[in-house]
């Protein structure tokens, strides 16, 4: 295994503080622990001792380096694909079969088709739902591992190499690949390729909840079989939301999972409009169902209390004691990092880095699922006011140049309006709050020592 540095990582006091991560961490390291890491950043393999071995993986679990393991014993032949269709569009089949050919075993299931899908391995009479038709293909899967596609996806060349090398850690269960939409000229393709929620960005990342990257999807997604049924498959009472729950059952009985972008699938985009917009809807009312068995694990926004205060304190109307509160807690951050020797500036800067990312936070959080009471509250004074105008202002960060901003807007919010619906929907018809609070917690700065 080597390590290749995470794009977040800052090495100070000559590689002895490396400071980090999602979320953000600080490590001290003893000067053999620093040279070690430095000659690992610079290409050298990490050993087999039990002391480097650890070291390794708590600079891969914090976030701060990625493993790129050499690959090994598994080849396509150890993979079957399974992918659960209901009536599929013509030719999406037929191009993601051709994609697969040199894969053990291609099993697609049909789960209710209006018309029976021809090759299709097993048939549900009525649908079942994605969960139980790809617990139907696994329950026929010999090999050690199970490609999890949809129908209307479709791999690149090359894709299934990175993912197979990192199961020579065997604490890995599951990896996907980044999941991009195909490109397209119509406006909705557009929009899909910068905001498809199925992309979760060009950074390799450990999955965990609370982390940049906090759940995969099943369009694309290699598991271990052997981990997948002892979890007994898929939860299918599910209908929504199905692939966070599997791989947070993962993460809970101490398996370990991977997101990948060097490895690549194309997803075709939603049909229209109406079509994008119920599916996002789906989405959020999966967060109540979620939220009864994972807790705060859904939660809209972590949130440092203190940091949160100020917010709260200027949006409503008090801005001097905004600046008091975000000053103190600006200035404590110098003195808990004081152990670890991180320079009183770099603190103040990791303070003002933690107050932007709690605005983004909070500005996310109120479009997409606190809407329903937090744009009332905000337009009801000036600075809330001016935070919503920043707020909408905020979607045309990622837009193209060519593309009218009014609609790109438009298209942005109706996006992000839809899926606090369903977040709310989901959590009226559960009973319970949880999907629509935040998680208030601790800055994740404390420093951590290594020798």
């Amino acid at each position: 295994m080597r390590l290749t540095p995470d794009t977040t990582l800052r090495a100070l006091d000559g590689g002895r503080v490396l400071i980090g991560g999602s979320p953000l961490r600080v490590l001290r390291l003893s000067p053999d622990g620093a040279r070690l890491v430095e000659r690992w950043l610079a290409g050298e393999p990490v050993v087999v001792a039990p002391a480097h071995r650890a070291l390794a993986r708590r600079l891969v679990t914090a976030g701060l380096a990625h493993p790129r393991h050499r690959a090994g014993r598994w080849g396509p032949e150890d993979v079957t694909a399974v992918i659960p269709v209901r009536d599929p569009a013509d030719g999406l089949l037929r191009e993601l079969r051709g994609a697969l050919g040199d894969l053990h075993r291609v099993l697609v299931v049909d789960d209710g088709s209006t018309m029976p899908v021809p090759e299709a391995s097993a048939r549900h009479p009525a649908s079942r739902g994605p969960a139980a038709a790809r617990n139907t293909g696994a329950r026929e899967v010999s090999t050690p591992f199970i490609a999890f596609l949809d129908s209307d996806v479709v791999p690149e060349p090359g894709w299934l190499a990175p993912l197979l090398a990192h199961f020579e850690d065997p604490e890995v269960a599951a990896v996907a690949p980044r999941v991009r939409s195909r490109p397209g000229r119509s406006a909705l393709a557009r929009y899909e390729a910068v905001r498809s929620p199925l992309d979760l960005g060009r950074e390799p990342a450990e999955v965990r909840p609370g982390t940049r990257v906090g759940h995969l999807p099943t369009a694309a997604l290699l598991v271990r079989t052997a981990a997948l049924r002892e979890l007994n498959g898929f939860d299918e009472t599910l209908r929504f939301g199905e692939d966070v729950d599997l791989v947070w059952r993962l993460l809970a009985v101490g398996h370990r999972v991977r997101y990948d972008p060097a490895a690549e699938v194309l997803h075709r985009p939603r049909p229209n409009w109406p079509g994008l917009l119920r599916q996002r809807y789906g989405y959020g009312s999966s967060a109540a169902p979620l939220a009864r068995r994972h807790g705060k694990a859904v939660a809209p926004a972590r949130l440092f209390p203190w940091t949160a205060a100020a917010w709260a304190a200027a949006l409503s109307g008090h801005p001097y004691l905004a600046l008091a509160v975000a000053s103190g807690t600006t200035a404590l951050l110098p003195r808990r990092l004081a152990p670890a020797r991180v320079p009183a500036r770099e603190s103040l800067r990791l303070a003002l880095r933690g107050h932007i990312g709690v605005a983004r936070m909070l500005g996310s959080a109120a479009l997409r699922t606190w809407w329903p009471v937090a744009l009332p509250a905000l337009a009801a004074g000036r600075p809330g006011r001016a935070a919503i105008g920043a707020i909408v202002l905020s979607q045309l960060r990622d837009r193209p140049r060519d593309v009218n901003p009014l609609l790109w807007c438009a298209a942005a919010l109706a996006d992000d309006l839809a899926y606090g619906a369903g977040v709310w929907r989901g959590a009226l018809r559960e009973r319970t709050a949880v999907p629509l609070l935040p998680d208030f917690t601790d800055p994740p700065h404390r420093p951590g020592a290594h020798r």
